[in-house]
């Protein structure tokens, strides 16, 4: 707040006084008193009045100072009403019951949107949930009746229960800690899970798995690492090259401070320009806008948010035309914060 600017908001009032002290001299000057007293009072007045907008403005200061560095230093600046201490001047008791109106309307808005969001989000995973018994049903179907046309039924079915779960996870991907424990977790069943799921896909496809050194324990959540490798191997046989021996080779790291899991292959590559991008939401580059590929640009989004929110490391690597490396980097430690 700045002295000039409260002057200039103050200049109508001074002004007013200006012109009462100059009308009292024109009083005091007609009469016969000292002049002693007709120096003393006007000089007195405006002493009191200089004096009495001094601490106005000191007062003032410290109040709006205040609210200023509360606010810098806040995240959730919306809490400022309530960590403002009572002032003692009457604009500023206005501002604060002000400030706490809005403070109240905006927590009741924000938890009614949060009600119709946590509401939408248990519709999403009943449906799931439910979606996945004609789908399940329909493979026992498909098992039953082995020919060309079920086995392309089953691809499809395939993609569809990879996209339902995909949704699920993504559903759940803003509430981790609510729905996580963290445990000793050997990477090799992590391992062996995963690609138990994608057996149907990698058969099909004549994928040559290479898996050694994984008998590793980390502390995670198996089932949220079960979904991202997933999605990370599903994302190597989508980006394979058809006209070259595929492989995907899978180890894992015990280093001083961390555990590291690694997924190569020599698919097709990602260009160099577009490797920083590969964790935005939405993102597809080059690869993705293959017409054979229709990619959504979800997947790795996710891996990278649920690797956030885990408290893993997720880094990728790749060369175009030669293959791609993911790494998983799990901490050696069995604390980890989630927010």
């Amino acid at each position: 707040m700045q002295f000039s600017k409260f002057l200039k908001d103050k200049l109508l009032q001074i002004i007013l006084i200006f012109f009462a002290v100059a009308t009292i001299e024109v009083f005091l000057l007609y009469y016969p008193f000292a002049t002693f007293i007709k120096i003393y009072i006007p000089i007195i007045l405006l002493i009191t009045y200089i004096v009495s907008i001094t601490i106005e403005y000191i007062t003032k200061k410290q109040f709006y100072n205040n609210i200023n560095n509360l606010l810098n230093g806040l995240e959730e600046k919306y809490l400022i009403a309530e960590l403002i201490k009572q002032p003692n001047f009457l604009e500023g008791q206005i501002l604060k019951e002000l400030l706490e109106q809005v403070d109240k309307s905006m927590i009741e808005n924000v938890n009614n949107y949060k009600y119709l969001q946590e509401d939408y989000k248990e519709y999403i995973e009943m449906w799931i949930h439910e979606i996945k018994t004609p789908i399940a049903t329909s493979k026992l179907i498909i098992d039953n009746n082995k020919n060309e046309i079920t086995k392309s039924i089953n691809e499809e079915l395939q993609k569809i229960d990879g996209y339902t779960e995909q949704v699920l996870f993504y559903a759940r991907s803003n509430t981790v800690e609510k729905d996580y424990y963290i445990k000793k977790s050997n990477i090799k069943d992590i391992v062996n899970d995963v690609i138990c799921k994608n057996r149907t896909s990698l058969i099909e496809q004549k994928v040559s798995i290479d898996i050694h050194d994984v008998d590793i324990l980390v502390d995670t959540d198996s089932k949220w690492i079960v979904f991202i490798l997933n999605q990370i191997i599903q994302n190597s046989i989508k980006y394979r090259k058809k006209d070259t021996k595929f492989k995907i080779e899978i180890y894992a790291k015990k280093c001083k401070e961390n555990s590291i899991l690694h997924i190569v292959d020599n698919g097709i590559g990602i260009k160099s320009s577009e490797i920083a991008r590969v964790f935005e939401k939405g993102f597809t580059g080059t690869n993705g806008r293959i017409s054979d590929k229709k990619s959504t640009g979800i997947g790795l989004y996710l891996c990278k948010k649920l690797c956030n929110k885990l408290a893993i490391g997720i880094e990728l690597s790749s060369i175009e035309n030669e293959g791609t490396e993911v790494r998983l980097v799990f901490p050696n430690s069995s604390y980890i914060d989630m927010k």
